[in-house]
């Protein structure tokens, strides 16, 4: 779905962020009511603005809970981000990494002595180049005959999240870089957008290709594993768990668009407020793929919007809808502007001005009379309309095709929505394309009855032949006056009509 950037009335729409209960809300409603909109609205309340660190603050967030191990691990896949894979001991005890956790521990000797402990220690123990008793039981290291050393790639897919915390690290050096003095932000908060193909791999965990670099003979390969992955609702709950004294969101625009009971699996009961973790009636599951018990935070989360007016959407799962708050997001014509032609002066008595939220409302008067309300028409649609040519051009390419989807090319039901059943066809702004052929060829024959010769017998059939085919293709047809912003539609009168 469109995203509409465009102010709305809050009202009560948006969450009291004051209730520390957890909050399960969708917003429905038609196309261009602003839900996602909201949903970025309430995107902001989850995000924290704050000032930038130095390098100096950054490398000590980065590295004051890392074990030895984990700090030539980073160092090693900082180097590869450069394209490096081989590296030897002094160029890991000559690293910042290295250099910074030292100064953290207050360690100004024997740092060579504690490189080499940590490489050793974890090298597989059919290392052809390492001889070393005290082995650790995971390896992530070995050396080749230069004497340089390299990752492993089976220790790549244990490393995801050093190289996420490398990849925050270094863009974070990026933006400071860039400026010293500017404010960043921390998001806490995640969004997706739902569609026919979205499954629980995606949103929860799954199997995933990892490719990982290899050193043989100096030279770097690439090798495709397997491993489980968390999906975007899983780090969403691993980072609440580990900030419970801050509240997480994960937004989800379109939730009716995938199967929702597939894609949230397991998880559907847990996301009940009364379920979550440290909760009087908490529940805790085996994930599916890893098997890790999970249950959700209680500082997460949830909201979700619903397009109503598209039924090729999946239906929602009654077991989600207990589960969710639902709030109805209607069309605000209250917010359109007024167009005003020739600075708001008057032609033979007429207001040279259109009235946009007039002109919303007696559409979707007629609309909600003939094809319903979920058939409405959201003000964004006009939300960006200021002049006329605009207004033609929203028209005719927007309006128009989406009621003429909704209404089955209707013709009837068309003109009655635009007025048009008691207006002459020059100023319809649906015309009936059967009335059009049958006029154009009664004006032909009446202009060939004097003289009906064979060829104009053949002529008359082919016309006969074209009106059958017209039938067939649909009935209805947009204004061409209108396409080309001509005629009728270049005055203010042919919409003042559409008010109510």
């Amino acid at each position: 779905m469109r995203a509409f950037f465009i102010p709305f009335l809050l009202d009560n729409a948006m969450p009291d962020m004051s209730d520390d209960k957890p909050t399960n809300i969708i917003y429905t409603g038609v196309a261009g009511t602003g839900k996602t909109y909201r949903l970025l609205q309430i995107a902001k309340e989850y995000t924290d603005y704050l000032p930038r660190a130095n390098d100096e603050d950054l490398l000590k967030q980065l590295l004051q809970e890392l074990s030895w191990r984990d700090v030539v691990c980073l160092i090693f896949l900082d180097f590869q981000s450069q394209k490096q894979d081989l590296v030897k001991v002094p160029e890991v005890v000559n690293h910042q990494f290295f250099i910074s956790k030292a100064a953290q521990n207050v360690r100004e000797k024997n740092l060579s002595n504690t490189a080499w402990s940590v490489l050793q220690m974890h090298s597989p123990t059919n290392s052809q180049t390492v001889a070393y008793k005290n082995r650790a039981s995971q390896a992530y290291f070995d050396k080749d005959h230069s004497g340089a050393w390299y990752l492993l790639p089976d220790s790549m897919m244990l490393l995801s999240e050093l190289s996420e915390q490398l990849s925050e690290f270094q863009q974070a050096q990026r933006d400071n870089n860039a400026s010293q003095h500017s404010p960043f932000y921390q998001q806490r908060f995640s969004m997706v957008s739902f569609h026919q193909a979205y499954g629980y791999e995606e949103f929860v965990e799954g199997i995933r290709p990892v490719m990982a670099a290899s050193n043989q003979s100096n030279n770097s390969l690439s090798q495709m594993s397997y491993a489980i992955t968390d999906g975007a609702f899983l780090k969403l709950c691993q980072r609440a768990a580990n900030d419970p004294q801050q509240r997480y969101a994960m937004l989800i625009d379109e939730i009716n668009r995938a199967n929702v009971s597939r894609v949230f699996g397991e998880l559907l009961s847990l996301i009940e407020p009364d379920k979550r973790a440290d909760t009087p009636n908490a529940m805790t599951v085996n994930l599916a793929y890893s098997g890790r018990a999970f249950s959700v935070p209680a500082n997460v989360d949830i909201y979700a919007t619903m397009n109503t007016q598209d039924h090729s959407l999946a239906p929602l799962d009654m077991a989600l809808r207990r589960r969710f708050r639902f709030i109805d997001c209607s069309p605000q014509p209250e917010l359109l502007p007024i167009i005003n032609l020739n600075n708001g002066s008057k032609v033979g008595g007429e207001a040279e001005s259109i009235n946009l939220a007039k002109l919303l409302t007696g559409l979707n008067n007629r609309i909600s009379q003939t094809l319903g309300i979920e058939a409405q028409l959201g003000h964004a649609f006009l939300f960006s309309v200021h002049n006329l040519e605009q207004l033609q051009t929203v028209l005719t390419e927007q309006i128009i095709p989406q009621l003429a989807q909704a209404a089955g090319g209707q013709v009837a039901v068309l003109q009655y929505i635009f007025q048009d059943e008691q207006q002459p066809i020059p100023a319809q702004f649906i015309q009936d394309s059967h009335v059009l052929i049958d006029n154009q060829m009664n004006h032909q024959l009446s202009n060939q009855a004097h003289n009906q010769t064979a060829s104009q017998n053949l002529m008359l059939s082919g016309q006969q032949s074209y009106f059958t085919q017209s039938m067939n293709a649909g009935s209805y047809t947009i204004n061409t006056d209108l396409i080309a912003k001509t005629g009728e539609f270049s005055h203010t009168a042919v919409y003042q009509r559409l008010y109510p």
